[in-house]
């Protein structure tokens, strides 16, 4: 399973079928946060600029689980965020929105999940 969060509808469903997988789309991180309760996904996708808590809010939280805190992540952003380290937050990629193809995110969803 993959949890795929981001408020563009279009794009949450774009991502989730790419995968190639089974996913679960997340408009907040409030639902996302709510569903690892319930269930732990092999991998997530994540937006950074999310209504409500940001992407960072959530890395934050989940890091914080040492069951949540080994989840692959992948974000998915217009942010630049080459200057950053985010690899203590589980992020083993990060992919430009504007730049990014169908076969960037299966080939994550095939190496992580």
């Amino acid at each position: 399973m993959i949890f795929v969060i981001d408020d563009d509808e279009i794009m949450a469903e774009c991502v989730a079928r790419a995968t190639g997988r089974e996913a679960k789309i997340f408009a907040s991180a409030i639902e996302a946060m709510q569903a690892l309760d319930e269930e732990t996904p092999g991998m997530i996708f994540l937006d950074i600029l999310l209504d409500g808590p940001d992407g960072f809010t959530f890395l934050n939280e989940l890091v914080s689980y040492t069951d949540t805190a080994k989840i692959p992540v992948v974000i998915i952003s217009s942010l630049d965020l080459s200057d950053k380290d985010l690899s203590v937050y589980g992020v083993v990629g990060v992919l430009d929105k504007a730049e990014m193809v169908p076969k960037d995110i299966k080939r994550y969803a095939r190496q992580y999940c």
